[in-house]
């Protein structure tokens, strides 16, 4: 029998019982594919991660796994993972090595010395329209996007749906099978200026809501951008898990111009709540 220990961490709040849930297994050495999975599974967060030595220019590699999938990048597992192990190997920038190469995480510390803000430099996307926009939008119980639906590539393919309001937002209720068909992840916004109100949807990944999703701030503020509602280097603030009693604040920027885009950073905060073991 192996004892396996886990943390368990709050992503893109300050508070505890907030924001975007994380189990991350500081020592997964030893752990193949099949058990990483079945704990992502009995975690039963939106994502799981799983620490691994490097094995290029990191600090470390993390595996990222959803209740059904294993993920080659995602926003908030990087930010909690950097929580969780900036403090102990005492670095400013931390490397985290994933499916889409090395992602660097800024630590900002108090005082005291404590982290108290991260930010990650995600990977540039790859843009190209969303091929069944019709479908997406009856899915949603939408009659239209303000801007054109577009899915965006970090490493996770996320799709964009504008709406009017924020209350158009708020009043979304998708039918999820639908969803589950089409195998979309898809983001709802509204908002104006620096900020913006989202929801994100992914039932065949597993999870019918997410509280908060990183992997899809950065792809917003791009979109955003490039539409011309967003000044490019203008950091946002983008509320999202009110509705499923999980609130989180994301926070996202990005460089760019009408030739592309060249930069995209998401930060935010994080808080252990809880630490356990597994004894398999």
């Amino acid at each position: 029998m192996r004892t396996l220990r886990y943390v368990v961490v709050d992503v893109f709040t300050d508070r505890p019982l907030a924001g975007n849930q994380l189990a991350v297994f500081t020592d997964a050495r030893g752990v193949d594919a099949e058990t990483m999975q079945a704990l992502a599974l009995e975690m039963n967060f939106s994502e799981t991660v799983f620490v691994l030595p490097p094995e290029k220019d990191g600090n470390v590699r993390i595996r990222i796994f959803t209740p059904r999938v294993e993920l080659p990048f995602a926003g908030h597992p990087i930010l909690g993972t950097a929580f969780v192990l900036g403090a102990p190997l005492q670095r400013a920038v931390l490397g985290l090595e994933t499916g889409r190469g090395v992602v660097p995480v800024e630590l900002e510390r108090d005082g005291s010395g404590a982290i108290v803000f991260g930010r990650m430099t995600q990977p540039v996307p790859d843009v190209e329209p969303y091929p069944e926009t019709d479908a997406l939008l009856a899915a949603l119980g939408v009659s239209e996007s303000v801007l054109p639906v577009e899915r965006y590539d970090n490493g996770v393919r996320h799709t964009f749906v504008a709406l009017d309001s924020r209350d158009d937002v708020v009043a979304l209720r998708p039918d999820m099978a639908a969803l589950a068909g089409l195998e979309v992840m898809v983001s709802c916004f509204a908002g104006d200026g620096t900020s913006w109100k989202t929801r994100m949807f992914a039932p065949s990944d597993g999870v019918a809501e997410d509280p908060a999703t990183g992997s899809a701030c950065g792809p917003l503020v791009c979109h955003l951008c490039r539409h011309g509602r967003v000044e490019w280097g203008t950091e946002i603030v983008v509320e999202q898990g009110a509705e499923i009693g999980r609130p989180s604040t994301l926070y996202a920027r990005a460089a760019g111009s009408t030739g592309g885009i060249e930069s995209v950073e998401v930060g935010g905060r994080a808080i252990v709540v809880a630490r356990g073991e597994f004894r398999i």
